[in-house]
């Protein structure tokens, strides 16, 4: 009886050893056990031809682990951002969300998005963090914790008509690049002749990454390689701003926030009221589907003899801290952003080049446009909001900031020099 009555204590003291040691273990359980499906929610914006973009890498995941639904709920990129704060802040938020480069910053320091880098290096995740490039972290990685990862990469192209350039009689953007002559004044000439032929030359877009695309294919500066703010005595910068203004006081280009609510860029484009606009590849899906749309890319002018880098608008894939299921929630961000997630979502008629090296292979064997190389050498040298170059993204406001002071240059409020020197007293005052 002592010797049976011992091995039950024996018995029951390794039983408490072991569920102690499953208490602390740090492998997440992400295996559902009761027979019920976890029902997870993930948003997004993007255009319908994105969406489906967006579901294809969604229906491979549930397919690998079918305890777990996913319900896509997409957004108007200009309803996103309030939309996703709103929802963080009542008690049911999406589980899953893209952020732009300002919005994750201003997340983390919120304390609404899950620390991710101990699931990352766990064996429940598809992928890896120390698989992603490092410049490509930017505002997501903060005091060595990761909150959000890249699912791909937007470099800026320009986008031109060829129909609308062939009616007009005017020379491509390409032809200029043959010749060695795709620069500003290349530019400024095509414009005008589009102009002329009654169409319009350029879509101008007020947000990051036309201003420091415009900026670096100049030579210029906003910020320099220490993240350091030096606009104020950057002269090829300041040259920059001086040529957007011009464009659109000229009526080169004209200025998408001065439109008519609702008349969108690529609508025009597609109607063949313009010639060029400047985006990553997100339009390619919705182009594409347009038969009777002619459209190729052409790398950013510029005014230094060679291609310089262009900005890489990138988002990232964050996880609700508050989520009820955080840790199947962790398991679909890494799988969307694995290489499973990466070539579901981007080989066939994607919006995005990849941000995984096997993944961005098979990406440009399938490539259907004929200058889609602009966008791997974009990739390449190009530089993402938040990085040293870009630094504004690091700081919560700040962008906003910036963009308000440009809006009014755009709309003939003020011109180049007063823009810059409002710009002076906004940045130097916010990152002192």
């Amino acid at each position: 009886m002592d010797n049976y009555m011992s091995w039950i204590k024996i018995g029951f003291f390794l039983s408490v050893l072991f569920l102690l040691a499953a208490a602390c273990s740090t492998s997440p359980k992400i295996k559902n056990t009761d027979g019920q499906k976890v029902r997870l929610t993930m948003l997004a914006w993007g255009n319908p031809a994105e969406v489906k973009v967006y579901q294809r890498a969604l229906d491979a995941f549930e397919k690998e682990n079918p305890y777990i639904e996913v319900k896509l709920v997409p957004v108007p990129g200009d309803q996103y951002e309030q939309k996703l704060l709103t929802q963080l802040q009542e008690s049911r938020g999406p589980d899953v969300f893209y952020a732009y480069e300002p919005t994750i910053a201003r997340l983390i320091g919120a304390k609404q998005v899950q620390p991710l880098g101990e699931f990352l290096n766990s064996d429940a995740s598809d992928v890896k963090a120390e698989d992603f490039p490092e410049g490509l972290w930017g505002p997501a990685k903060r005091d060595g914790e990761i909150y959000g990862v890249t699912p791909d990469s937007n470099p800026m192209v320009m986008y031109y008509n060829k129909k609308v350039f062939k009616e007009a009689g005017v020379k491509t953007p390409q032809e200029y690049y043959d010749e060695g002559k795709w620069n500003w004044d290349a530019f400024e000439e095509v414009t005008s002749k589009l102009k002329a032929a009654g169409k319009q030359g350029y879509i101008a877009e007020n947000w990051w990454a036309h201003w420091y695309s415009w900026v670096w294919s100049n030579g210029g500066q906003i910020f320099d390689e220490q993240g350091k703010y030096v606009l104020d005595h950057n002269e090829k910068g300041k040259e920059a701003f001086s040529f957007m203004y011009d464009m659109v006081k000229k009526g080169n280009a004209v200025y998408l926030g001065s439109l008519p609510k609702g008349q969108g860029a690529d609508a025009m484009f597609m109607s063949n009221q313009v010639g060029m606009l400047a985006a990553g590849r997100w339009l390619e899906p919705l182009f594409s589907q347009n038969k009777s749309l002619d459209f190729d890319y052409i790398y950013w002018p510029s005014n230094t003899g060679k291609n310089e880098p262009v900005a890489i608008p990138v988002a990232y894939v964050a996880v609700n801290k508050n989520s009820p299921h955080v840790q199947e929630a962790m398991k679909l961000a890494a799988f969307y952003v694995s290489v499973k997630g990466q070539e579901a979502r981007l080989v066939e008629g994607g919006n995005a080049m990849g941000t995984l090296a096997a993944a961005d292979e098979s990406i440009k064997k399938k490539a259907t446009i004929e200058h889609s190389s602009y966008l791997t050498e974009g990739c390449n040298i190009g530089h993402a909001h938040g990085s040293a170059l870009a630094y504004d993204a690091q700081v919560p406001g700040l962008n906003s900031d910036i963009t308000e002071t440009i809006d009014r240059m755009f709309l003939g409020k003020q011109d180049a020099a007063a823009t810059i020197e409002k710009l002076n007293q906004i940045i130097s005052k916010a990152v002192k």
